[in-house]
C-alpha cells in the first residue's frame, strides 16, 4: 500500500527546495505518494486564510507533512504559522539533529548531537502577556506540567534507545527559577532513573551553552524546555555550518511535520540559489520516522558524499551550482 504525505511548498525559497527534495526522494524510490496543500502566503492568495481547513484535514488524514518555511504576514492573526501547526496537532517534540558535513564553513568536524525540545508549553505560550498602560511594565507568564515535562524527557530517552545513543543532558535553570524550570528538572530526573543504561546529565543552561562552544563532542541528546530548546537549537547549527544543514521536526501522539528551520528567504527567492540540504535532512527524518531507515541512510550519504566531492554546492556552502544542479548531484550518488 503507498503512503501518502501531505506536502506544503512554502513561500520564498520553499517551491524550489521542496521541488529539489521531492526529485532526490523519487529517485530514492520511496513509494511515497504526495497530496499538495497550502499554507501561509500562497494560502493567503489563493483561499484568503493562512492555514486552509483543507490543509489541516489533509494533515490529519495522512499523518506525516512535509513542509517548506513559511512566511507569517505581521498582523495576520498569528504570531507564527508553525506554532500554530504545532499547537493544532500537539506536537510535542521538536526533534533538530546538529551533525558535521564535509566543506562547510564550520570550526568544528565531529559533531553529532540532537536536541530535544518541549514545543507546546514553557515561556512562548506567553500567559497572561500584558503592558501596563504607562508602558512601564511588561508581563508574561511561564507554565510547565508535569504531563508535558514527562513525555519530552521519555521521548528523549527513548530515541537514544532506539538510535544507540549513549546519553541524554537535561538542561534548565532550576538554581534560580525553582518553580518552573525545577518542575521540569525534577521530572527529568524521575524519568531518567527508569533508563539506568543509558547515562543521564543534567546541566544548567548558561553553563551548557558555554560547554557546547568550546567542547560540543561531549554531547549526545539535550533536552530541555520551550525556550531553551529554541536558542540551543541554533547554537547548535551555528557549530555545523548554519541553519541551511538543519533539518527539524515536530512529533506527536497523532501526526508528524518535518521541516527546514530556516526562513523563506525572500531576497533569493526564485533564482535557483537556495541550498535544499535543510529540506532533504528533514525529508531524511520523515522516512525514519515512517520505517524507512534505509532509504533516510541512502540520503543522508548521498549528500555527504555530493558535498565531500564539492559537486553543484550553493553559494553558501562555497559552491556556484543552483538548487536543482545540487540536487541532481546529490541524486546521481543514490
Amino acid at each position: 500500500m503507498t503512503q501518502t504525505i501531505t506536502v506544503i511548498r512554502g513561500d520564498g525559497i520553499g517551491p524550489e527546495i521542496m521541488d529539489a527534495t521531492l526529485f532526490v526522494l523519487d529517485k530514492l524510490g520511496t513509494g511515497l505518494s504526495y497530496e499538495f496543500a497550502d499554507a501561509g502566503l500562497a494560502a493567503l492568495e489563493k483561499h484568503g486564510e493562512l492555514i486552509p481547513a483543507s490543509t489541516l484535514e489533509s494533515i490529519t488524514k495522512h499523518k506525516v507533512a512535509l513542509k517548506s518555511p513559511l512566511t507569517t504576514p505581521v498582523g495576520g492573526g498569528f504570531s507564527s504559522i508553525n506554532v500554530a501547526l504545532r499547537r493544532q496537532f500537539d506536537l510535542y517534540a521538536n526533534v533538530r539533529p546538529a551533525i558535521s558535513f564535509p566543506n562547510t564553513k564550520s570550526r568544528y568536524e565531529n559533531i553529532n548531537m540532537i536536541t530535544v525540545r518541549e514545543n507546546t508549553e514553557g515561556a512562548y505560550l506567553a500567559e497572561g502577556q500584558e503592558v501596563s498602560a504607562d508602558g512601564e511594565t511588561a508581563f508574561s507568564g511561564t507554565r510547565i506540567t508535569r504531563k508535558g515535562s514527562e513525555r519530552i524527557v521519555r521521548y528523549a530517552f527513548e530515541l537514544a534507545k532506539s538510535t544507540g545513543r549513549k546519553k541524554v543532558t537535561a538542561v534548565h535553570k532550576a538554581n534560580i527559577i525553582k518553580s518552573t524550570s525545577g518542575l521540569f528538572l525534577n521530572v527529568a530526573r524521575e524519568v531518567a532513573a527508569e533508563y539506568p543504561e543509558i547515562e543521564f546529565q543534567e546541566m544548567i543552561v548558561d553553563n551548557a551553552c558555554m560547554q557546547l562552544v568550546m567542547r560540543p563532542e561531549q554531547f549526545d541528546i539535550l533536552v530541555t524546555t520551550n525556550l531553551f530548546g529554541d536558542i540551543i537549537s541554533d547554537l547548535c547549527a551555528g557549530l555545523v555550518g548554519g541553519l541551511g544543514l538543519a533539518p527539524g521536526a515536530n512529533i506527536g501522539k497523532d501526526a508528524a511535520i518535518f521541516e527546514a528551520v530556516h526562513g523563506t528567504a525572500p531576497d533569493i527567492a526564485g533564482q535557483g540559489k537556495a541550498n535544499p540540504v535543510a529540506l532533504m535532512l528533514a525529508a531524511a527524518q520523515m522516512l525514519d520516522h515512517v520505517g524507512q531507515p534505509e532509504n533516510a541512510e541512502r540520503l543522508r550519504k548521498a549528500i555527504v558524499a555530493t558535498m565531500e566531492a564539492k559537486d553543484s554546492l550553493t553559494g553558501d556552502l562555497g559552491g556556484t551550482g543552483t538548487t536543482m544542479g545540487f540536487a541532481q548531484a546529490i541524486a546521481s550518488r543514490i
